[in-house]
């Protein structure tokens, strides 16, 4: 019953997100000429560098305090850092976390920590107070039992609800893959790990990497050098001198040749796709610019090939992209895109003809200017604002770079030829030995998967291996889409009781990104359906279903359902579907599923399939074919959490992603009263 309204949020989502995909592009144009000044500097005797920019236009000043801390491996106890990121900054050992706040508010400041540093910024007539109290919130952070408690439940709370995100599986096994479980950037956090985490975990964390030694303050905006300096010695001179410890890990191998790994994940409606190898890439490389401008052509905007070829040419996608890391320690190239189902298979195809093609054949000469036009107007660009210098200096630093990096930035972009991007493509972009990551519904897309000339390998949701995923699991003898949909009248409390229901009053809330989000829903029996959204006590959406009209309405803007669509809304509104559905023609059982870990017959009606626990008869999701800007995508909810509402089961939770997860838990189920044939004119 909440189809319509899920439907209509995706929309407009999508419509958002397509908007942003539409730029300009970048026009060639003659070489400007920059001047990068120099901040100014200074060091503590306990390692602290300080790098100050004076700029007096704004009264406004910022800091921001960097910990160039080499990568570690957490173990057993990963996440103790995230924890500790959590946890510094919640008051000091001067100050209260409740004084400590208000005057942050008070000063209008903007302060924040981590477990690697810490920021502030606000008006420079507070600049002197506003570097006193990130000092101090920095240097004596107040460690409480009550706060730690309160961050392990949070991360745990997210970690749970990430565990249906295709994406953020997706990522972890990635780079578990990639780089290894025993590798700073192969290793991820779980609850098991969290837990493992004490106060004193994170008090450790702190006193061993929260050192001076290799750590950079920049100060930035409307200071006096002098006046830095002196408080700068005041505030920071008592950091007590200390080096991080150093860790040995394993050397990041890749793959002997390219390989599919995949990953089944029931519940995906799109395939994550990415295609990746470890890269060795340091800004002073002699061919660091050419990797750039490589990866540029291939897939580092909407002008590169990956996207002109895949959401251009064959409209599989919102985007597709690739990106080359680069800096101390290993990293990655990667390509990748979010596809439909039916086209995963083909969308590899793809990928690997554009890798190979880069490799292979002289880019042209207009793709190479593009190229360089867009990195030259980016870099012009940054170099206007104040804190761009000062990042500059500190990656000068950090990365070892020659002092006339920056300097030199333009010319050594331009001096990059065709044959140097063949050869940047050839060195960074393995064709030969990636790691060609799908994780997606292994019903709809492994039978393409396997036909592809790569070896495909089979893991679970933490990259650990396991056995081929098993599809098209055979239907029991006798079972039948009616008879699905008769079990789960039955399961729901009997067709004589759904029957008396002639109107449901339904009110379900969900928090997005923070915010309060209220859904009110009242159907009847007669067709009729209204659902009104609320964010934050404002009208977000409305919707309105009848025998014969229909309406949906968002922002103030009313939308008038017609001929297909209204027809397709009309079929959502009914209030038992499955009554209806039993024997009419065109509804099909396609098979037997897998959906987050529950065999479930699914039964194809139209575009939508909804999916039927095996063992419960009840209803636990359903799929909705959707056209969108002229991609198709499928719109899937989720049914959990039935309670009995005067003999009726009713889910009163309902889980779905619309470009961010969202989980409607139900308040208030009403039967037969509160609504009339008022509500719906």
């Amino acid at each position: 019953m909440k189809k319509i309204f899920i439907i209509a949020t995706a929309l407009m989502l999508s419509l958002s997100s397509e908007a942003q995909i539409k730029r300009s592009q970048p026009q060639p144009g003659p070489a400007p000429t920059v001047h990068v000044s120099k901040p100014q500097e200074f060091t503590l005797k306990n390692g602290l560098k300080v790098l100050v920019v004076e700029d007096h236009k704004l009264p406004r000043v910022s800091y921001m305090l960097t910990i160039d801390t080499p990568p570690y491996v957490e173990g057993k106890k990963a996440g103790v850092s995230s924890l500790t990121s959590a946890v510094v900054g919640n008051g000091t050992k001067k100050i209260s976390k409740e004084a400590f706040n208000e005057e942050i508010d008070f000063l209008g400041a903007n302060i924040n920590f981590w477990n690697t540093g810490a920021s502030g910024s606000g008006l420079s007539k507070y600049a002197d107070r506003i570097l006193e109290i990130m000092a101090d919130g920095a240097l004596n952070p107040l460690f409480s039992q009550e706060e730690f408690d309160k961050a392990k439940a949070q991360s745990i709370e997210g970690l749970k609800s990430s565990e249906k995100s295709v994406s953020a599986v997706a990522s972890r096994v990635e780079n578990a893959l990639l780089f290894g479980i025993n590798h700073p950037n192969g290793e991820y956090v779980t609850e098991q790990t969290l837990n493992n985490v004490t106060l004193q975990d994170v008090k450790d964390n702190y006193s061993s990497y929260f050192v001076p030694e290799q750590a950079y303050l920049v100060v930035i905006g409307d200071v006096d050098f002098k006046k830095v300096k002196k408080s700068v010695e005041k505030l920071f001179g008592n950091w007590k001198k200390a080096s991080a410890p150093k860790q040995q890990y394993p050397v990041t191998k890749n793959v002997g040749k390219t390989q599919i790994d995949f990953v089944d994940m029931p519940n995906a409606v799109q395939s994550e796709i990415a295609l990746v190898n470890a890269v060795e890439l340091r800004m002073t490389d002699k061919d660091y610019f050419a990797a750039l401008m490589a990866n540029q052509i291939l897939g580092g905007g909407g002008e590169g090939r990956l996207f002109l070829n895949l959401r251009e040419a064959h409209g599989w996608t919102y985007g597709a992209y690739s990106s080359v890391g680069s800096g101390k320690y290993t990293s990655k190239f990667r390509s990748s895109a979010s596809v439909r189902n039916a086209v995963t298979d083909s969308a590899v195809v793809e990928f690997m003809k554009e890798i190979h093609k880069i490799r292979t054949e002289p880019v042209n000469e207009d793709e190479l200017k593009l190229a360089k036009a867009k990195y030259i107007g980016s870099f012009v660009m940054e170099t206007q604002k104040p804190g761009t210098i000062a990042s500059f200096a500190l990656r000068t630093k950090t990365q070892n770079l020659p002092a006339d990096f920056y300097e030199n930035y333009i010319k050594n972009i331009n001096a990059v030829t065709v044959q140097d991007i063949k050869n940047a493509a050839n060195k960074y972009f393995l064709a030969e030995n990636l790691r060609i990551l799908v994780v997606g519904k292994a019903s709809d897309v492994l039978p393409g998967l396997e036909k592809l000339p790569y070896k495909v390998n089979y893991y679970d949701k933490f990259g650990n291996p396991v056995a081929k995923p098993e599809v098209n699991k055979p239907i029991p003898a006798g079972v039948t889409a009616k008879s699905v949909l008769d079990n789960y009248i039955k399961a729901i409390g009997g067709e004589a009781k759904v029957k008396t229901v002639k109107t449901l009053f339904t009110t379900a809330n969900a928090t997005v990104q923070g915010m309060e989000l209220t859904s009110v829903t009242k159907q009847t029996n007669k067709g009729q359906l209204l659902s009104v959204t609320t964010v934050m006590g404002q009208v977000m959406s409305k919707q309105l279903i009848t025998p014969t009209t229909g309406f949906v309405e968002q922002q103030g803007q009313k939308i008038p359902l017609e001929g297909e669509e209204l027809k397709q809304a009309q079929e959502a509104a009914v209030l038992f579907g499955e009554l209806t559905s039993a024997g009419k023609a065109g509804v099909t059982l396609t098979g037997i599923e897998n959906i987050n870990g529950t065999d479930a017959y699914a039964v194809k009606e139209n575009k939508t399939t909804s999916y039927y626990d095996v063992a419960t008869g009840l209803k636990i999701a359903t799929s909705t074919e959707m056209d969108v800007q002229g991609q198709t995508m499928n719109q899937v909810i989720y049914y959990s959490d039935y309670k009995d509402v005067k003999g009726i089961k009713i889910p009163y939770k309902m889980s779905m992603n619309v470009g961010i997860d969202i989980e409607m838990i139900t308040k208030d189920v009403k039967v037969n009263e509160g609504v009339s044939d008022a509500d719906f004119k």
